[in-house]
């Protein structure tokens, strides 16, 4: 029974999203002829603080942060870090902005650009797009756009295992996003979120529950390596995910059910 109303609730969710991102989408393109940079930045996020609205009202899934004090306020725009977050889930990548005091640039494959609606007002956004099939080229705009990103007073938020991870397991964390930060003297944000308990990856099936946001200290790149600075951002997100779900890190037995 209760996975019945879940699943009647996630299929009203998904109505819900396709009925509000529309006329959203649509605004941000007329909007964007005329504005540019922040002002289209957190006119997008406005529908983004609608969809997890949504998820809450609708389906039941809450959200708590834990150490928000550890990034800039908004109202020192100074300050850069580069986030670099466990992916679990689409719920991250819609709530990020919607916590965080400044505008935030998501690196990105582009073919999320041709996506209808959501992904041509993702374009009017001052993101990082690249091609996944030219790596070093990639990179060097990874770089290059970072760099610029950063000194206007937007901060970068990258996956470092480059894909939702089903819960209780851990991906290849590449070294990506410390290179990055190396490069442009930022320090790293980890983060650790348990959105997978309530948002299963590469699946719109809700359930109610809590998702815990814990935000690290940051990490100094002075005198850092790339891979020395990530198995540091890595030991810190992944202890701090065993610590926040502890039911999906348990021992199990072979034939035992892995959590979702």
């Amino acid at each position: 029974m209760a996975t019945l109303l879940s699943a009647l609730r996630s299929a009203l969710y998904v109505l819900y999203l396709a009925l509000t991102v529309v006329p959203w989408a649509l605004a941000v393109l007329l909007a964007s002829i005329v504005m540019r940079g922040d002002r289209i930045y957190w006119m997008c996020a406005g529908w983004l603080r609608v969809a997890i609205w949504g998820a809450r009202v609708i389906c039941g899934v809450r959200w708590r942060v834990h150490g928000m004090e550890h990034v800039p306020t908004a109202a020192d725009s100074r300050s850069a870090v580069l986030l670099a977050s466990k992916h679990q889930s689409t719920w991250e990548t819609f709530a990020y902005p919607t916590l965080m005091p400044h505008p935030l640039a998501y690196v990105f494959k582009r073919e999320l650009l041709y996506v209808p609606f959501f992904g041509w007002a993702m374009g009017r956004m001052d993101m990082i797009h690249i091609d996944r099939s030219r790596r070093n080229e990639a990179w060097n705009k990874v770089e290059r756009r970072g760099r610029e990103l950063f000194a206007k007073g937007t901060w970068v938020i990258m996956f470092p295992e480059g894909t939702r991870i089903a819960r209780g397991q851990r991906g290849q964390y590449k070294t990506g996003a410390t290179r990055l930060a190396i490069a442009a003297g930022v320090p790293v944000v980890p983060i650790a979120v348990t959105a997978a308990k309530c948002w299963p990856r590469k699946s719109f099936l809700l359930r109610p529950g809590m998702v815990d946001v814990s935000i690290g200290p940051p990490i100094s790149p002075a005198g850092r390596a790339a891979e020395e600075m990530m198995r540091e951002v890595e030991t810190w997100i992944e202890t701090e995910m065993q610590r926040l779900d502890p039911e999906a890190y348990a021992p199990r037995d072979k034939d035992s059910a892995q959590p979702t």
